[in-house]
C-alpha cells in the first residue's frame, strides 16, 4: 500500500516535472512487529511515522525529501520540523465491509450474532458496539493484502473486515468490497481517503513542487478535520468519525461524532461555512471541536485515556 500510494504522488509529480526523477524508498517500521494489539494500546500512531521522519530529517545516504502517508495515519501535530506540504485526494473516503469469500452476507445487517469482525481502528470499534453490539470484535493487523489472506482462511475465525475503501481500489481490489459503510451510520477517520506528503519545514524546492499537485479542496477538508481532532487532543486513536463536504463555492459541511468504545455513549455536532484558506479552515476545525465538547465529548475521552493509562 505505501509503495503504490508513493507511486501515486510520484506519477504527479513527474507530469508535472518531467525533467525529475523520483526514487522511492520503503522501510518497515516498528509498528509491523506489534500485529496483535490495536494501535491505542501501545500509544497510538505515531508509531507509524516516527521512523520515517528519521529518514526525512538525515542529511546520510539514506535520507528521503518527502514522505507519503495516508493523511489519516499521520498524527495532528508533527514534530516542529516537519509539515504537510501537500494534501492529494479524489479517493473514496467511505469504510468499507469485505467477507470472507463463500459466506452469503452482504451487509453488517445481515451478520449473524457472534459474527467476528476484523479491526485495529478504535473508531470503527467504537461505531460497530454502539450499532451492532451482538457482534464480536476481533483485533487484525497487517496490510490489506496481509488482512484479506487472513479473512480468508476459516481457522482465522473472521466472518469480515472493515477496511477503508480507498486502499481497497488503490489496489486493485474493488471487487472485495460486499458494502460501503457511511454516513448517518457508518463516519470515517479524519484524513481517511487522502495522501499527505510530509516534507521539512524549510524546504522551499519540495513545496514548489507540492504546490503543483496539491488539491486545494480536498486540503482545506482535512485541514478543518485535523484542526478539529486536535483541538480534542486526541492525537490519530480517539473514536472520531466524521462526514465532510465542500461544495464547489467553498462551502464546508462536517457532521463529527465521538463515541465511547464500548458504544454505549456519543456526542455528536455539525457545522456548516464557507472556508478559502488553510487559517479559515483552522478556526473552522476548533470551533466545532468546541460544539463537540460542549455535548459531552470531553467527558468521552476522558474515560477513553483512562482505558490507555490501565493498558500493559
Amino acid at each position: 500500500m505505501a509503495v503504490a500510494q508513493s507511486e501515486i504522488v510520484a506519477a504527479s509529480l513527474i507530469e508535472h516535472f518531467p525533467d525529475y526523477e523520483c526514487e522511492i524508498v520503503t522501510k518497515t517500521s516498528l509498528a509491523d512487529n506489534f500485529q496483535d494489539k490495536p494501535l491505542y494500546a501501545f500509544g497510538g500512531k505515531p508509531v507509524w511515522t516516527s521512523e520515517l521522519e528519521e529518514l526525512l530529517g538525515s542529511t546520510g545516504a539514506e535520507s528521503v525529501d518527502m514522505i507519503v502517508h495516508s493523511l489519516k495515519d499521520v498524527p495532528t501535530n508533527l514534530p516542529i520540523e516537519f509539515k504537510i506540504g501537500a494534501v492529494l485526494g479524489k479517493s473514496d473516503r467511505r469504510d468499507a465491509l469485505v467477507v470472507r469469500s463463500g459466506l452469503p452476507y452482504k451487509s453488517l445487517s445481515e451478520l449473524p450474532p457472534d459474527s467476528v469482525i476484523g479491526t485495529s481502528s478504535v473508531r470503527r470499534t467504537a461505531q460497530l458496539r454502539r450499532r451492532f453490539p451482538h457482534l464480536q470484535i476481533k483485533v487484525i493487523r497487517g496490510n490489506d493484502n496481509t488482512r484479506l489472506a487472513k479473512l480468508d482462511d476459516p481457522e482465522q475465525g473472521y466472518t469480515c473486515l472493515i477496511l477503508a475503501a480507498a486502499g481497497l481500489l488503490r489496489l486493485d481490489l474493488g471487487d472485495r468490497i460486499t458494502e460501503y459503510l457511511s454516513f448517518p451510520h457508518f463516519l470515517y477517520a479524519v484524513g481517511q481517503g487522502a495522501l499527505g506528503v510530509e516534507i521539512r519545514k524549510n524546504d522551499e524546492f519540495a513545496q514548489s513542487l507540492l504546490d503543483k499537485i496539491k488539491d486545494v479542496p480536498t486540503t482545506l477538508v482535512c485541514t478543518a478535520e485535523r484542526s478539529l481532532m486536535r483541538k480534542l487532543e486526541g492525537g490519530c486513536s480517539i473514536p472520531l468519525g466524521v462526514e465532510s463536504i465542500i461544495s464547489r463555492d467553498g462551502v464546508v459541511t462536517i457532521e463529527a461524532c465521538v463515541t465511547s468504545i464500548d458504544g454505549k455513549e456519543a456526542a455528536t455536532g455539525r457545522l456548516t461555512r464557507t472556508v478559502k484558506t488553510e487559517e479559515e479552515a483552522e478556526t473552522f476545525g476548533e470551533d466545532l471541536a468546541q460544539s463537540l465538547m460542549s455535548h459531552g465529548a470531553g467527558t468521552i475521552l476522558e474515560k477513553i485515556n483512562e482505558f490507555k493509562l490501565g493498558q500493559p
